[in-house]
């Protein structure tokens, strides 16, 4: 849960927000190196260089401050930056640069998905949020491919939910070998591969073949 959603927790100083910055840094590295069920708490304020107490200052428990670890991730994942497209008039090419941009920002979280995995399998809460985490991802791609059908550059007679979802999911299982489990797939024949598909399923036109 997000500090500004915790009830009965104070606005932080901007001490206050550099010491849960920290923590939840620290509890990173301990959970990607130890695994989620490995990690203790004493690992996390040895890791942050601060005190069991400090630790309770800002979370109540290990799930709590590993949930603020998946969200910044989360937050890195769907607000990547995506590289320079000079215009949106050729949609091949700003598709290419999202999957780009979703790629390298999976390659940065790839060992935090494997806790993720840990967990999901261990805790209905967790794998509840990773689902609807899951689902800001399909939203947004839906909303695209509603564009493109608007400007008539796509296939008018798919859903763009359940496309969304489809395509979604390829392209996370797609990362997830990759860089979960190193199947050694090279960057741009990942991005080339990514993008044809999606191209090809929604009958994308533009510029570009």
């Amino acid at each position: 849960m997000d500090k500004a959603q915790t009830p009965g927790k104070k606005a932080l100083t901007p001490r206050g927000e550099r010491t849960r910055a920290a923590l939840v840094d620290a509890a990173r590295t301990v959970f990607e190196r130890d695994g989620f069920s490995d990690s203790r708490l004493t690992d996390i304020t040895a890791e942050a260089n601060c005190s069991t107490g400090t630790f309770y200052t800002y979370f109540q428990s290990k799930e709590e401050i590993l949930d603020a670890v998946f969200e910044k991730a989360h937050e890195d994942m769907l607000h990547p930056g995506l590289p320079h497209v000079a215009s949106d008039d050729d949609p091949v090419a700003v598709l290419e640069a999202a999957n780009r941009a979703y790629f390298e920002a999976y390659k940065r979280n790839a060992k935090l998905r494997l806790v993720l995995e840990q967990v999901s399998g261990l805790s209905p809460e967790f794998r509840d949020r990773r689902r609807k985490r899951g689902e800001v991802f399909s939203e947004r791609n839906a909303r695209q491919i509603e564009r493109l059908q608007s400007r008539g550059l796509a296939d008018p007679d798919i859903d763009p939910d359940r496309a969304a979802r489809a395509l979604s999911g390829m392209v996370s299982r797609m990362a997830y070998n990759a860089f979960a489990l190193g199947d050694e797939t090279e960057m741009d024949e990942l991005v080339e591969t990514a993008t044809r598909l999606w191209a090809n399923a929604i009958k994308l036109t533009g510029p570009r073949p």
